[in-house]
């Protein structure tokens, strides 16, 4: 049976990385790759792996997880976030793949949660992500967000879900809002993209739209409302700091 790496990057993720890991108990290897948690999510992560590595400089979530990659020996990789949870299902299904290979990555269906309940529409439904791969084979853009894994040769599609548990509460929302905008407009201004008042406006009222009305975003709830809000919020922030970048 060939062996499987299960490869994460953390920073402050006590609330998370018990339960992903506890999901991952069965795989090979893990590796843990974390940015200067201060929360005892370290300590946490010995508990599972004695491969925990402290790497304090933040180059941006591809070049980080780039990274656990290079401390990976296994012959699969299987990468996660510490809010992810692989199911008794997944399990399975990963382990039947790996015994008799069809491709060289796997894209998993993702089943993920907003604020406490599991989002079927608004863009989030189907949501295929390659996290699956041989080692040889694969490697993650060097995108400082919504990175993404490069496979040189054949990708399938596994079929039981990946549990995202995304955004706990309201305050996780505002946090991650905060946090991925600011790195959007650093890789935004990075590519030569320009920003503006007028382009935020413009991207942030295309973006509720798209995920309320286009992508059924009224079907998921009040939910689905505060997610369209969150991605207009998103949209906005990123135009208005890559403005603020770019006048300083």
């Amino acid at each position: 049976m060939p062996r499987l790496s299960v490869i994460l990057i953390t920073k402050n993720e006590a609330a998370n990385i018990r339960a992903c890991l506890e999901s991952v108990a069965w795989a090979d290897e893990i590796i843990v790759v974390d940015s200067g948690s201060t929360d005892g999510t370290q300590e946490i992560a010995r508990q599972f792996t004695p491969h925990v590595h402290l790497h304090a400089d933040w180059p941006g979530f591809g070049p980080q997880k780039n990274l656990a990659l290079s401390y990976a020996t296994g012959d699969w990789v299987l990468s996660l976030d510490a809010d992810e949870r692989v199911t008794s299902a997944l399990h399975a299904e990963i382990e039947a793949a790996l015994a008799s290979p069809q491709a060289d990555g796997y894209r998993i269906p993702r089943l993920s949660s907003f604020c406490g309940r599991f989002m079927h529409h608004s863009g989030w439904r189907p949501d295929h992500v390659l996290r699956l791969f041989r080692r040889q084979h694969g490697r993650f853009s060097e995108a400082l967000v919504h990175e993404s894994v490069q496979v040189n040769g054949a990708v399938a599609n596994l079929r039981e879900d990946l549990l995202h548990y995304s955004y706990r509460d309201f305050g996780d929302v505002i946090t991650k809002l905060n946090h991925y905008s600011s790195a959007a407009a650093a890789q935004m201004d990075a590519s030569g993209r320009r920003g503006g008042l007028s382009q935020a406006i413009l991207h942030g009222a295309w973006a509720f739209f798209r995920t309320y009305v286009l992508r059924a975003g009224f079907l998921d709830g009040r939910e689905g409302f505060m997610l369209a809000v969150m991605n207009a919020e998103n949209s906005y922030y990123r135009y208005i700091k890559l403005w603020f970048r770019q006048r300083r």
